[in-house]
């Protein structure tokens, strides 16, 4: 049998059931620490006594620690044993979330940060690896629809449980919480989890790896920084680019050349594992950009509460769970590449609907909006997981989920920073367009209804007025962003023809006998 072919070893029983439990622990940590953070901003300055600028490197710090060290997660466990690497970045992810939560200062804050997110770049990873192996081929996609609900529900339920800790508890046990979990996790991996074999020989391309953390780190800085800073108006952005197109650069120079690169570029002869980077990057930025514009158009312009839009934000993890459910069995009668473009279509039209929303939209369409979007990011999302891995080399798994997870941040980060670019432009844009119609000419301004409720000629009138445009350019400056991710999902869904038959390496795979299962 060729080395190609995935040849999963299966644990029995309790074993493989802990294994599960504890890559699933570890996965969530990591997911729901990518946004739960964030609605605790406001409290955490007041009480580390921070500016603006520096409460946002409490978010910047962790994304740019997670991003530099995603990379070399592959070699790291290939050298020094998969059990080991994941026992301690288990426990390092969680000594820093407690330190974080024990911070007295935005210097420690930060600091603590940047180490949470240093060992917590391999749990996902790590987490998907495990996974991969611990279960038999024709059960991948059982196993990936387990891993993906964690990966997927992990950022939508992390701003509301984040909103509910903090107003109920403090902001401290938004790091403080997870403790439990990871105390569980190194204990279960310690007993239950076998070690992967070491490759000692192994030697590590500093020069690569660091040419590839400058490019991904100031690309990192740039796009989190940018929205605040102008963009191509400020010097330390554009600088920032610049350094990333050198990192690159050298990156790709320096590996193309080399007869050890830092990143084990056969990943990318297997046509099905490079479609599955693709759609990764094509999650990663649908979904994260559609949450960082979902959750300001439900507290801004229809003015729920926090804790209520968090709810409500939950109802999409709903649809995913019932798609992840589902899509397991699914895969063994439809080929992964049809339900991917299922996947993608029902999104797309999902998107299509909130292009149409108001502030006068409704909870009960919201919900089912909601629902819908859910339900296609689960049909795409575990086929996705598990084609990736089904033709590529075993030796090359580990090094491949850390390659989906690097492209999933970073496309996750270009498209959040380019929704709310857009959305801020798209606002100031309208407004500018909309104010000038404002004026005593404009016959709808001189209907009695109109002037006997807005009084042009005080200054409460005139501020009633502009809330309203105000109000009026952010609904539609919402509506272009949701109606610019519709296009890019259309756009992706022709590239679907480049994953190959599921079904027929499935039925290839399953004659060989090197796959029989020990159950």
């Amino acid at each position: 049998m060729p080395d190609s072919a995935a040849a999963p070893i299966a644990v029995p029983g309790l074993r493989r059931t802990m294994v599960t439990i504890c890559a699933m622990t570890a996965t969530i940590m990591q997911a729901l620490d990518t946004t739960i953070a964030n609605v605790a901003l406001p409290y955490m300055q007041g009480s580390l006594s921070a500016s603006q600028d520096q409460i946002n490197w409490v978010l910047t710090s962790y994304i740019v620690a997670a991003a530099i060290m995603t990379a070399p997660v592959g070699w790291i466990a290939n050298r020094f044993g998969r059990k080991r690497i994941f026992i301690l970045c288990s426990g390092g992810f969680t000594i820093a979330s407690v330190l974080c939560g024990l911070a007295q200062d935005i210097t420690q804050m930060v600091l603590f940060r940047l180490l949470q997110g240093m060992f917590g770049a391999a749990l996902v990873p790590l987490s998907q690896a495990v996974m991969l192996d611990t279960y038999a081929l024709h059960e991948r996609a059982k196993a990936m629809a387990i891993w993906g609900m964690g990966v997927m529900m992990g950022p939508i339920l992390g701003p509301s449980l984040g909103a509910w800790l903090t107003e109920t508890y403090s902001w401290h046990w938004v790091f403080l919480v997870n403790l439990p979990f990871g105390i569980f996790t190194v204990l279960g991996l310690l007993v239950f989890m076998d070690e992967t074999k070491k490759d000692l020989n192994l030697r590590f391309d500093w020069f690569g790896f660091t040419a590839l953390a400058v490019g991904i780190g100031s690309l990192q800085i740039a796009l989190d920084r940018g929205e605040q800073l102008g963009w191509m108006e400020s010097n330390e952005i554009i600088a920032e680019f610049i350094i990333s197109i050198i990192g690159f650069y050298y990156f790709f120079a320096h590996s193309l050349t080399t007869s050890k690169p830092f990143i084990q570029f056969a990943l990318f002869k297997d046509r099905n594992f490079v479609g599955g980077c693709v759609f990764m990057a094509v999650m990663g930025l649908v979904l994260f950009s559609t949450m960082a514009l979902s959750s300001p158009y439900l507290q801004n312009v229809i003015g729920y509460p926090i804790i209520t839009a968090g709810l409500l934000l939950a109802s999409r993890g709903c649809g995913t769970f019932v798609a992840m459910m589902l899509v397991g069995r699914m895969m063994r009668y439809i080929e992964a590449r049809t339900l991917i473009v299922s996947g993608l279509s029902i999104t797309c039209l999902s998107l299509f609907y909130m292009t149409a929303w108001t502030d006068q939209t409704g909870v009960a369409e919201i919900v089912v909006i909601s629902i819908v979007q859910g339900f296609g990011f689960g049909l795409v999302f575990v086929p996705l997981s598990t084609v990736a891995f089904l033709t590529l080399p075993n030796h090359l798994r580990t090094d491949g989920t850390a390659m989906l997870t690097l492209m999933r941040n970073v496309a996750s980060s270009i498209g959040i920073s380019v929704v709310i670019a857009q959305l801020t432009e798209g606002t100031r844009r309208t407004y500018a367009v909309l104010s000038q119609h404002i004026n005593p000419f404009n016959h709808a301004m001189q209907t009695p209804d109109v002037r006997g409720m807005i009084d042009m000629t005080t200054d409460k009138g005139r501020a009633m007025m502009d809330a309203i445009v105000q109000l009026q350019a952010e609904i539609i400056a919402f509506s272009l962003d949701y109606q610019m991710v519709m296009i890019f999902t259309l756009c992706a869904i022709p590239l679907a023809v480049m994953i190959g038959s599921t079904k027929a390496a499935l039925r290839k795979q399953s004659l060989a006998p090197e796959h029989a299962v020990i159950e």
